[in-house]
């Protein structure tokens, strides 16, 4: 079984507040996705904030510009600590993504734990090593780029 993990942290000199309150905004996230996504949220009448069961719609391009839905469910949350978003439908096999943030002396840690399998068996496993795995790098370095412009205090991020 082809199973898979990104492991991304950056650090953040701001405080949980801060950033729980961007992060635990379903709306926030087109913002930091590359707009070659085609990212749309397709869930009307979504909340301001996320919580323990609640189901995302969104239209994403993420090859060739083919619009797929994806739907996700906050599957574990614990206000200014983390959440777990679990894909529901979408071009994975397995999605499960962990969204952690620790105090630091200097601000906070935010961890994003993305484990995955692509579908398609042997198919799924060369795509990964073809593009998949580079492309979800893409994506988190892209949304660590978007929260340096977005909170100038942040200054330094750490790769594991």
């Amino acid at each position: 079984m082809a199973f898979y993990q990104l492991i991304k942290k950056q650090h953040l000199t701001t405080t949980l507040d801060v950033i729980w309150e961007f992060i635990s905004t379903p709306q926030k996230l087109k913002e930091i996705t590359p707009a070659y996504m085609g990212f749309d949220i397709v869930t009307k009448n979504l909340p301001n904030k996320i919580y323990k069961g609640m189901i995302i719609h969104y239209h994403v391009k993420p090859l060739l510009g083919i619009k797929m839905s994806w739907v996700t469910e906050i599957t574990q949350m614990e206000e200014l600590r983390y959440f777990v978003d679990e894909q529901r439908i979408g071009p994975y096999s397995i999605w499960h993504h962990q969204h952690l943030l620790e105090p630091t002396e200097t601000g906070v840690l935010m961890t994003d734990i993305v484990s995955y399998k692509p579908p398609f068996g042997f198919l799924g496993v060369l795509a990964n090593s073809l593009f998949i795995r580079k492309q979800l790098e893409f994506i988190f370095n892209y949304r660590q780029e978007v929260l340096n412009r977005k909170f100038p205090e942040v200054n330094v991020t750490i790769q594991p």
